[in-house]
C-alpha cells in the first residue's frame, strides 16, 4: 500500500552509470529507426555538372577532328579531278613554251595560250623550274651531268628541258632538267707533279748565261 502523509517515501529513480546507458539506448534506437540524415545535394550537383561537362568536351573534340578528315578528304578529292583534268594537257603546256622559246608565239595564238595558262592557274596548277635552281631530287628529273661550274655551291639546274607542274604541294610532273656539278673542293692548284717550276729553273738559266 501507499503511504500516504508527511512520513511517505518517493520512489527513486534509477541513476549512476545504468540510468545513463539507458538514456543513450534510447537516443540510438531513436535515430536507427528515424529519418536518414540529409544528403550533400550540392556535392552531387557538382559531380554531375563536371560529368556533363567532360562529355561535352569530348564530343567536341570528336566533332573537330571528323571536320577536320571530312575538309582533307575533300580537298583531295579536288585536287584528284583536277589532276585528271591537266594532265592530258601538260604537252600542250609544253608546246606552248617551246613556241614561245622559238619567237613564234605571236597574233590570235598567243591570245589563245595566254588564256589557257590563266585557266589552268586559276584550277591551281603552278609551272616551276628555272636555270639556277638547286637540285631537288623530289623536284627535279635530271637527265644528264653537263660538267662542272665554278659559280656553284651545289648541284644546280643549268638547263630546263621540260618545266614541272604541281598542284598545291603535290607534284604533278618533276621538271626535267641539265644538271652541272660545283668542282671539287680538293682539286690541286699548284703545279702538277713532274713539272719544273719558274723558281727551280732560273739558277739554271743563270749557270748557264754565266758559261
Amino acid at each position: 500500500m501507499t503511504q500516504e502523509g508527511p512520513d511517505a517515501v518517493e520512489p527513486e529513480e534509477p541513476s549512476g552509470s545504468f540510468g545513463d546507458a539507458a538514456a543513450e539506448m534510447a537516443n540510438e534506437t531513436e535515430v536507427e529507426g528515424g529519418e536518414p540524415e540529409p544528403v550533400d545535394e550540392l556535392g552531387q550537383a557538382r559531380q554531375q555538372a563536371a560529368e556533363r561537362t567532360a562529355d561535352l568536351q569530348r564530343l567536341q573534340a570528336e566533332f573537330l577532328n571528323y571536320k577536320r578528315r571530312v575538309d582533307r578528304d575533300r580537298d583531295l578529292v579536288r585536287e584528284n579531278a583536277v589532276f585528271a583534268v591537266l594532265s592530258p594537257m601538260l604537252d600542250v603546256l609544253d608546246s606552248i613554251d617551246r613556241a614561245r622559246e622559238a619567237g613564234e608565239l605571236e597574233g590570235g595564238f598567243k591570245g589563245v595560250a595566254d588564256q589557257l595558262e590563266r585557266i589552268v592557274a586559276g584550277l591551281g596548277l603552278t609551272k616551276y623550274g628555272k636555270p639556277g635552281d638547286p637540285f631537288d631530287p623530289t623536284h627535279h628529273e635530271a637527265l644528264s651531268h653537263i660538267g662542272t661550274d665554278p659559280e656553284v655551291d651545289v648541284v644546280t639546274c643549268k638547263h630546263i628541258a621540260k618545266s614541272g607542274y604541281r598542284i598545291g604541294d603535290r607534284v604533278v610532273r618533276a621538271a626535267q632538267v641539265l644538271v652541272v656539278d660545283p668542282e671539287p673542293i680538293d682539286a690541286p692548284t699548284g703545279p702538277r707533279p713532274g713539272s719544273a717550276r719558274a723558281e727551280d729553273a732560273a739558277p739554271d738559266s743563270a749557270e748557264q748565261q754565266q758559261a
